[in-house]
């Protein structure tokens, strides 16, 4: 599995935990520098961003892919959609989360979200 990173480094333990709850390998992590400009178009920063991941078409459509996004919602929320519009599916993504009462702050991997799956089931109940 390829591990894209587009938040802050994660640690050797975040990694066995993403690999325990994916019961996947990690292949690769490609560390992708994130800085949004609030004063630009975050799609073109987005579209640097993906360009940045060095993949081609035919990768992104058939690697397993797993995302970290950034934890700006903005970004991550039009990373996702523009990585939909590429892959043909919603990719999963790892949560990460605060450790309650840790100093300094210090992150764990909270869960790993199959966005797909989720899609579908949401679409199979049409929420009225």
């Amino acid at each position: 599995m390829l591990l894209l990173n587009f938040s802050h480094p994660l640690t050797d333990e975040q990694l066995a935990e993403i690999e325990t709850l994916t019961g996947s390998k990690i292949r690769e992590v490609r560390q992708i520098p994130t800085k949004f400009d609030h004063n630009r178009s975050f799609e073109p920063q987005v579209e640097e961003l993906i360009r940045s991941c060095e993949l081609t078409p035919e990768e992104w459509q058939t690697l397993p892919i797993l995302i970290v996004p950034p934890s700006l919602n903005f970004a991550a929320l039009t990373l996702i959609a523009a990585l939909h519009g590429i892959m043909g599916y919603f990719p999963p993504i790892v949560r990460i989360k605060p450790v309650e009462g840790s100093v300094p702050p210090r992150f764990e991997v909270a869960e790993v979200i199959n966005l797909q799956e989720v899609r579908e089931r949401f679409r199979e109940r049409r929420l009225s």
